[in-house]
């Protein structure tokens, strides 16, 4: 998760924030590991119920490690969300991502599973 959430340095106060703030919401961590046991791949997912959108898996977080990038294992990932949300009988599935050269890999998944860009997402800072 630190090679996606660069701005969360200390360990711990990550774990707070996930256990504390994330789960209460809803938020569940799924992981692929290799023959080692090494977790090389991570996404952190939950389901929302809106009116835009009804009852959908949202991945908040899709990352994997730099040394289990092009093995298949955020495809795994993915793939896997994807039947969680049809078992959670959710109706769609959704994942923003952001923007820029970087994220070119990331994208080229998504449109290799089928996900397809369908909105714009608006951002403005509040301090």
């Amino acid at each position: 998760m630190r090679a996606l959430r660069t701005h969360y340095m200390d360990e711990a106060e990550f774990v707070r924030r996930v256990d504390e703030v994330q789960r209460p919401q809803g938020y569940r961590l799924v992981g692929a590991f290799d023959a080692d046991d090494r977790c090389l791949a991570v996404a952190g997912f939950r389901v929302i119920r809106n009116l835009a959108w009804g009852d959908s898996l949202y991945v908040d977080d899709l990352s994997t490690h730099p040394d289990g990038r092009r093995r298949g294992y955020g495809r795994a990932l993915l793939e896997w969300c994807l039947e969680e949300g049809k078992r959670e009988k959710c109706t769609q599935f959704h994942l923003d991502s952001g923007v820029g050269p970087e994220r070119e890999d990331a994208h080229r998944l998504y449109f290799n599973t089928g996900l397809r860009i369908t909105s714009y997402h608006f951002a403005a800072p509040l301090e």
